[in-house]
């Protein structure tokens, strides 16, 4: 069989494109390739599972008006499917005085960005909010919620398999070669063919890009493991909802965070370390040559020399449980080394330039074969119907 269409990666950006594609052209046949076992493994199973509300994207960008539109689809989306969310709302906290104007930026942009209702805050409503953190300033986000992206991403496959589409797990793609205007891919399994290739490969994009264009030589993904605790059940309290610092605005990470899960407890974190594997979700995984990759990137080596004392303060407290303590103690001091349990971590797909620019915006390159999406970190769960509905409406041109 030929497909019309084969999507590489079954995390929820992949699986949200199959299912938009399908909904406006049910006639299409499509191919969903997952090298894992099941569908969202990797990113958007290890998500914190909030859903964001566009405050901290430049207005404009492709995250600020992705995030935005995909944030009134997913929630009709979960109502419509009947999959638990809730929209809490969340607190930004100043907890020094030098961050006051940082997080007076941060409100401007929220505002500019429609967020009707996020306001500056007094430190006796921040107490209303969150009686047990402590901070100089504050401003509160109504829109904010939490929901379980794995229930999300799973919906949206049994919608594709609904509408006709087919999901092939356990099949890695080894190769991508083109004839006669047909995409060959050649996986651990089978050879498929289709005439038009969608990556979403997530963490391993821009190399899934290099086989279907050759020229895409300019960004490597540069894997961040973000590691959590969580608090102990009996210290749950201290967290009502969402709690958040004010980010640093060089780095496309936003500082550790108390989140409460919509599947239960409370996470504390995450910091952001360089994996030394794409899927290095411990210290002790390693891979070389992967590693080598990382290390030899030009990008990588100008963000290691700029920043080597920020990177150098979140290793530290990779391996410091006192240290990320102190950290999460600036937000709420109450919280002792003794009321975190390990909880796990996930990794980010970060693209990086060669020049040394962390990608802060969504990237997709499109080819005659090919459309490859190539940086969809946060907020791409939340945005992921919007970066669907984007990605399917570049796609069905192909067909029209």
């Amino acid at each position: 069989m030929v497909y019309d269409i084969a999507i590489i990666g079954g995390g929820i950006v992949g699986l949200a494109t199959g299912m938009k594609i399908l909904k406006n052209r049910p006639d299409i046949k499509i191919a969903v390739i997952e090298k894992e076992n099941q569908l969202a493994k990797h990113q958007t199973g290890n998500n914190s599972g909030v859903i964001h509300s566009g405050l901290y994207y430049k207005p404009g960008s492709l995250k600020a008006t992705n995030c935005i539109r995909g944030y009134h689809e997913l929630v009709e989306f979960c109502e419509t499917e009947k999959i638990p969310y809730e929209i809490t709302g969340k607190v930004v906290v100043a907890t020094r005085e030098e961050q006051k104007p940082l997080l007076e930026n941060l409100l401007k942009r929220g505002l500019e960005n429609g967020l009707t209702g996020t306001r500056a805050i007094t430190l006796e409503e921040l107490k209303e909010y969150e009686p047990h953190c402590h901070g100089v300033a504050a401003i509160h986000v109504p829109q904010t919620g939490i929901v379980d992206y794995h229930q999300v991403a799973l919906a949206y496959g049994r919608k594709i398999i609904q509408k006709g589409g087919e999901i092939f797990l356990n099949h890695k793609v080894l190769e991508i070669n083109q004839r006669n205007s047909i995409n060959y891919i050649e996986t651990s399994k089978k050879t498929f063919e289709a005439k038009l290739v969608i990556n979403c490969a997530g963490l391993y994009s821009d190399k899934v890009a290099r086989l279907t264009d050759s020229s895409i030589e300019d960004v490597k993904i540069i894997p961040f493991r973000g590691e959590y605790y969580k608090l102990k059940k009996e210290k749950e309290y201290l967290v009502k909802n969402l709690i958040y610092p004010v980010p640093d605005p060089n780095f496309p990470f936003l500082g550790v965070h108390f989140t409460r899960m919509k599947k239960g407890g409370v996470e504390a974190g995450p910091n952001a370390v360089l994996a030394f594997r794409r899927e290095g979700y411990k210290k002790s995984q390693i891979n070389i040559p992967e590693l080598a990759e990382t290390l030899a990137w030009p990008g990588f080596q100008k963000v290691a020399a700029k920043y080597w004392k920020t990177g150098f303060g979140e290793l530290y407290r990779s391996f410091s449980k006192a240290a990320f303590t102190k950290a999460l103690q600036e937000l709420i001091p109450e919280i002792q080394e003794s009321d975190l349990v390990d909880g796990g971590a996930g990794v980010r797909a970060q693209a990086c330039d060669r020049s040394g620019g962390l990608l802060d915006d969504f990237a997709i390159r499109e080819s005659q074969f090919a459309i490859n999406v190539l940086n969809a970190p946060s907020p791409a769960a939340t945005s992921s119907l919007s970066i669907g509905g984007t990605v399917a409406e570049m796609a069905l041109k192909h067909f029209d």
